[in-house]
């Protein structure tokens, strides 16, 4: 008789009762990534019918203009003949099938491109090992196994918000980090430890958001494209200025459930800290500008694609009216949501301030 199984909750309830209360950044950690029951490892759920749905999966529009985008980064870079082509964290495959699509329009690029898609998920690898095998795409778990004898161009669509993050309260007596711990009946609770490190000064209850794992791998990014020449992309949802606030959220079938009530079968994840991003890219030694995803979309021609889609298709003119509007009405994507570029040389579409 096979032993009972234990779930994710129950074995992080009895290490947090043997060694205490651990950070929300390891709390996430263990809720998207454990081997055995984290969400990325065991139920990633995309779309309509899953747990989220991200820009790629509402229009096309969107995988096509960035495809359209990398083209012309790459020719601004000198065109090289070889260059790696990576995604990093890409879901279902749709951004890089659609980018891929776009991309037939300069086939030297696609002749020049070596596909790398950096997923720890085996159920999202065996999904885009079906969509993308006509382009032999190659996998890693980590970004520094890609390849770094060639110019680098990296996308990356909901990624950084899904790297770890501390979270730090002001109280009466000073800041605190916030923990995850157990309360007196042995459930998850959150929690309170002093804090260490040089905090602002803020009102008590002010809650701060600090991404280790965003900024360093920005940094590893800009180092990257540095040496090896290229571009990078990483659009999000976030906060342009490092302001301070919870953004702490696990989603499930499109709705906020308690992040500490099912661990491992919700996505957890915290706004992007572009600004620490954006620092951490330029101390690296690259260039690197940020756009709201409505002014890069708009920049880009989003409007003028549309139209012509609809002149073609006149019976999905209204649908494809719903679908610009969510990803560059300022109420819906247009204004939350992010582009981080990171570059050497010539500013890469959109990005140039001229």
């Amino acid at each position: 008789m096979s032993p009972e199984r234990v779930s994710l909750k129950d074995r992080l309830r009895a290490e947090i009762a043997a060694g205490g209360p651990i950070s929300v950044a390891d709390f996430m950690a263990r809720c998207l990534h454990d081997p055995k029951d984290g969400y990325y490892a065991t139920r990633p759920a995309l779309g309509e019918v899953g747990d989220f749905v991200t820009a790629p999966l509402v229009s096309q529009m969107f995988g096509e203009l960035i495809g359209l985008w990398l083209v012309e980064a790459w020719r601004g870079a000198g065109a090289p003949p070889r260059f790696v082509l990576a995604e990093a964290g890409p879901g279902d495959a749709t951004l890089t099938a659609d980018v891929l699509r776009a991309a037939r329009l300069e086939p030297a690029f696609l002749a020049a491109a070596e596909l790398w898609l950096i997923e720890t998920s085996a159920p999202l690898r065996a999904r885009q090992a079906e969509r993308l095998a006509r382009f032999s795409p190659r996998w890693t778990s980590r970004f520094a196994e890609l390849p770094d004898d060639a110019p680098l161009f990296l996308i990356a669509n909901e990624f950084l918000d899904c790297l770890p993050a501390q979270q730090f309260q002001r109280t009466s007596r000073g800041w605190a980090e916030r923990v995850v711990g157990l309360d007196q009946a042995g459930e998850l609770a959150f929690g309170l430890r002093p804090a260490v490190g040089c905090f602002p000064e803020a009102p008590t209850g002010t809650v701060l958001e600090r991404s280790p794992a965003q900024a360093a791998f920005a940094a590893e990014l800009a180092g990257r494209i540095t040496r090896q020449g290229g571009a990078a992309l990483l659009i999000d949802y976030g906060r342009a200025n490092g302001a301070p606030g919870d953004t702490l959220q696990a989603l499930r079938r499109h709705r906020k459930v308690d992040p500490l009530a099912s661990p491992g079968a919700a996505d957890l994840t915290v706004h992007a800290d572009f600004a620490a991003a954006l620092r951490a890219a330029r101390d690296a030694g690259a260039s690197a500008g940020l756009l709201t995803q409505r002014a890069f979309l708009r920049r880009l021609g989003v409007e003028a694609r549309a139209e012509a889609l609809a002149h073609a298709h006149p019976d999905r003119a209204e649908t494809l009216r719903r679908q610009l509007e969510r990803l560059i009405a300022p109420d819906q994507m247009g204004e939350l949501f992010k582009a981080l570029a990171i570059w050497t040389g010539d500013p890469p579409p959109a990005f140039d301030p001229g």
